[in-house]
């Protein structure tokens, strides 16, 4: 729809034609361009939407996928920042140096020799902006998202942060471009209401890319008191509260869509949902761990434990709410249910409402968008592939090898098939379509032998980058507490 309404527009306004420089290259002209919006949820569990056969209400989210399209085999990385990492280089997290989530500690962040999605856009005449969570880096100006491509950056640096105190690991983190913002509200909110503003306020005449990467349902378990006793029916305390975030999530991704009607973009705007890993939940934590902070728990109750990284530990091994169901274990493993996550696509008059059954991963991300724009880029080789023929018109195309990386060990995809190689030493081998909530591991059996050392070889040869983080044993001393008192300066103020 877009390129018909840009044809249009070339018999009635010659301004808009094509540059020599832009025919040179094939770049289509600013004004036909179409609006991007990418929304990221944190910690979102495979069933915690209501599209997906969950309790929780997301009515506005189940609109948008109903009426797009709904990717049944989205993969992601276990962790946060291994995901973000990939999806705005298009490459590898293992390649990258970014296999676990960045602590406030790591003095670097996603490499400065890789370029982003935000600058390719920009490149091409978008105004950009990021609204909510960073997690790639701060501590070094380079590495801010204002020197990254972005044009304007308003939310936290660091990893999960409270929702209503918005402090992560000591320090107040919550701000505007480069500078900290004392302001009170619930974070979702914020969020929402902040790229309501981005949209009204955007120069009409540049397309616009807008990357929403809220903080929800990530813990802390925070929300508003009315939204909680709206789902008194469900037992568990932490899946009631887990439940009101997700619905808050919801209606703050209602307030986009509306604006974007507002506006009269929303004909003219590509959004792509998704999870940046699998959702939170007990699962994922080993039963003989689970057992011991299962007893602590018992022992103290909700006070304090009293070496601060056991409490640290506890949390995120007895908090988490999600639902991960059929798919196995959850947040931080490399199963199902810590990679395979909910997205999809919506662009009213452009794609079709269907499901999707091939493969996508969010390295998959960059090439395919800028596919999409008929823009092909210098240095335009990505470990993902452009999958944009698979969305707009169901042509299966390349499929490559897929790596996730986690705490424990690596995971290969090699569609269908899936191998996992355990820090241990110890291998699993599944078909994922066939054994979706992992089963039946094949690994041991003789007709599947070779199928398991070829991905063996495979998984081995794959290109790893220097990694970038810190020690765990100064993670263990300094943890990424989510909310909290603060007892130091707010991170912004450490940049250097």
């Amino acid at each position: 729809m877009y390129r018909l309404l840009f044809l249009v527009s070339l018999l009635v306004s010659p301004a808009v034609w094509a540059s020599e420089e832009e025919a040179e290259i094939g770049a289509p002209p600013v004004a036909s361009l179409p609006n991007v919006v990418v929304i990221v949820a944190d910690d979102l569990g495979w069933k915690d939407l209501g599209y997906q056969g969950s309790e929780i209400r997301t009515p506005r989210m189940d609109a948008l996928a109903n009426a797009g399209l709904t990717l049944d085999r989205f993969y992601a990385q276990p962790m946060c920042s291994p995901t973000r990492a990939s999806l705005l280089t298009g490459n590898s997290t293992a390649r990258l140096g970014i296999t676990r989530a960045l602590s406030k500690l790591v003095p670097t962040g996603l490499p400065l020799d890789q370029t982003i999605l935000p600058q390719y856009l920009k490149e091409m005449g978008y105004q950009t902006a990021l609204v909510g969570k960073w997690h790639l880096g701060f501590r070094q100006r380079d590495y801010l998202p204002t020197s990254r491509g972005f044009d304007s950056f308003y939310g936290h640096l660091t990893g999960g942060i409270g929702y209503w105190d918005h402090v992560h690991g000591g320090g107040y983190d919550w701000n505007r471009n480069d500078e900290v913002l004392r302001e009170e509200g619930y974070a979702t909110h914020l969020m929402a209401n902040e790229a309501v503003r981005v949209i009204e306020g955007r120069n009409p005449n540049e397309p616009l890319f807008l990357y929403a990467a809220f903080s929800a349902p990530h813990l802390p378990n925070e929300a508003p008191e009315e939204t909680i006793a709206s789902y008194a029916d469900i037992e568990n305390p932490h899946r009631r509260v887990h439940a009101a975030m997700v619905t808050e999530l919801d209606t703050g991704i209602g307030q986009i869509v509306d604006a974007l009607e507002e506006q009269g973009m929303l004909d003219n705007t590509l959004i792509w949902f998704m999870s940046d890993n699998g959702g939170l939940n007990t699962t994922a934590a080993p039963p003989s761990v689970l057992n011991v902070f299962s007893t602590l728990d018992s022992w103290f109750g909700d006070a304090e434990l009293p070496v601060t990284m056991l409490e640290f530990v506890r949390v995120n091994f007895l908090q988490g709410g999600s639902d991960n169901q059929p798919l196995r274990s959850g947040k931080g493993t490399l199963y199902e249910g810590g990679v395979r996550v909910p997205s999809f696509l919506y662009w009213r008059g452009e794609l079709q409402p269907r499901q999707v059954g091939g493969m996508v991963t969010v390295q998959d991300v960059l090439p395919s968008i800028l596919s999409m724009l008929q823009s092909t880029p210098p240095n335009s080789e990505f470990d993902g592939i452009d999958r944009w023929p698979l969305l707009k018109d169901g042509r299966s195309g390349e499929v490559r090898d897929y790596l996730a990386v986690a705490l424990d060990g690596e995971a290969l995809f090699q569609y269908p098939w899936k191998l996992i190689q355990f820090s241990s030493g110890d291998v699993e081998l599944y078909n994922v379509e066939a054994d979706p909530s992992e089963e039946n591991n094949l690994s041991e059996m003789p007709e599947h032998a070779a199928k398991r050392d070829e991905m063996i070889a495979a998984l081995d040869a794959k290109p790893r980058g220097e990694p970038v983080g810190v020690p765990l044993w100064q993670v263990f001393w300094d943890p990424d507490f989510f909310g909290g008192e603060e007892d130091r300066v707010p991170w912004m103020e450490v940049v250097q």
